[in-house]
């Protein structure tokens, strides 16, 4: 597999440090409010990576973090009149439903930032006596002028970004781009105590100490979304690196951002939707499908348009393994399909080519969508053999499991008065009372209830 890694800005071949094995850390969210659509880009998309490492053999553990103390849960809390851990709690109990309704598997470790100041402590006293860090009023900074490799995940010199660099109204840091490691705790503020008084973890330094205590000082890959490249990343590589003596993380994968019919998603542009918001109107699946449908570095267009697309496409996926089962259940023992089983075979070759190119989920998904007419042309209506259906649904269901997709599938049943409605209009056929068939057809479909008339009986579906 070849992943484009940010930090050297080319594709290279994906090597583990243990072979067989991938170690990944995954930026998490900030627990105060509802995900929006922009943060279901990572959450599906480096599940996906998970699920496609698992797939080709690799054991993974993946870790990601809940920021679960910050300026802006503070802020939230104290205009609330609440305390912050009400507001971690309410929003993390919110994240589960919106990540399960994504098909999101839970990571291996889901750390918070609370529950590992301790390392944090370490690693920043690490940091003060290394002398990369120095400790003002109870507040401690990081010198990035200290370390020769800053700048190297953005690509941009240290000059260029001490440019824009500015120290705010109560920073006693003695240099712009200084950086906060422990913040001095302030009135009404949840507060640990620390070598350097009463105090809270700055945001950079959470990750690395969330990523050394539970992966160690080298990590596979570290992903997220391009707006943490800096100066989230780029901080958590300086002070990691600055406390271990060793490399961060071999591989970087960043996600592209996030448009609302072609302009940025801001509150302030009345374009921001939250995953919940979108869920309640169309469902979590067709987000999910948004998110992966085109390759993870290129940006996505988010639009009413796109997200009925994504419902029609998964319609197609529904009604394609429904049929399977349909088919299946009056098929006849026999040989498989030799021509069928080829074409499998070949599309299951190519979605992994397409998967091994840098997670290209978009080029996997057009694979899938050939499978499906693949099936369709051979398998509907012919009568095939159950050990050929058999064959069909389990690679359909192989490559749209590597893609979270297809998951809510589950055996629908009609009320009792639209099933008597079905077996009058079958008698009707038989009686060739054509016009009173086409009534109950008719008033099925208005119903929401489809029928199609095949040679082994009769399928429905819902509109």
């Amino acid at each position: 597999m070849k992943i484009f890694n940010t930090l050297t800005r080319q594709k290279e071949e994906f090597k583990p440090i243990t072979p067989g094995r991938a170690k990944i850390y995954a930026c998490g969210p900030t627990v105060y409010n509802f995900i929006h659509i922009g943060n279901a880009r990572p959450i599906c998309v480096f599940d996906t990576l998970r699920r496609y490492l698992e797939y080709r053999g690799y054991k993974v553990t993946f870790v990601q973090n809940f920021t679960d103390v910050d300026d802006k849960i503070i802020r939230k809390a104290n205009e609330e009149g609440v305390d912050y851990t009400e507001i971690t709690e309410k929003y993390i109990k919110e994240f589960w439903t919106d990540v399960k309704g994504l098909n999101f598997r839970e990571a291996d470790i889901h750390p918070k930032a609370t529950e590992n100041i301790e390392k944090i402590i370490e690693i920043v006293s690490g940091l003060v006596e290394k002398g990369y860090a120095y400790e003002v009023d109870g507040d401690v900074y990081f010198s990035p002028a200290k370390f020769e490799g800053y700048g190297k995940l953005s690509h941009q010199p240290l000059e260029d970004l001490q440019a824009g660099a500015r120290i705010m109204v109560g920073e006693v840091k003695r240099e712009p781009m200084d950086f906060a490691l422990w913040k001095a705790a302030k009135p009404g503020e949840p507060y640990w105590d620390s070598p350097w008084g009463k105090g809270r973890p700055g945001w950079h330094i959470e990750c690395s100490a969330m990523v050394n205590r539970f992966l160690g000082d080298t990590i596979d890959i570290h992903c997220g979304g391009q707006d943490l490249i800096f100066p989230h990343h780029e901080n958590e590589i300086a002070q990691s690196e600055c406390y271990t003596g060793r490399p961060f993380a071999n591989y970087w994968m960043h996600n592209g951002f996030i448009t609302v019919d072609n302009v940025k998603m801001a509150k302030s542009a009345g374009n921001f939707f939250t995953v919940r918001d979108v869920a309640e109107k169309f469902g979590y699946e067709p987000i999910r499908l948004l998110m992966i449908s085109t390759q993870y570095r290129s940006p996505i267009n988010y639009s009413f348009d796109a997200i009925e697309q994504c419902r029609a496409s998964l319609t197609r996926l529904y009604n394609c393994r429904d049929g399977l089962d349909f088919e299946l259940a009056n098929a006849p023992h026999g040989e498989i399909n030799g021509e069928l089983e080829k074409a499998l075979n070949l599309r299951r070759e190519q979605f992994i080519e397409a998967m091994d190119d840098d997670l290209n989920t978009a080029a996997a998904l057009g694979t899938v969508f050939d499978m499906v007419r693949d099936i369709n042309s051979a398998v509907v209506g012919k009568g095939e053999t159950a050990e050929t259906i058999e064959l069909a649904a389990k690679i359909f269901d192989e490559l749209t499991g590597v893609l979270g997709l297809v998951y809510n599938r589950k055996a629908e049943t009609l009320d009792s008065d639209i099933d008597a409605m079905i077996e009058a209009r079958a008698n009707a056929r038989k009686e060739k009372n054509w016009a009173e068939a086409d009534r109950i057809r008719d008033e099925l479909k208005a119903m929401g209830i489809v029928l199609e008339d095949t040679p082994q009986g009769v399928k429905w579906h819902r509109e």
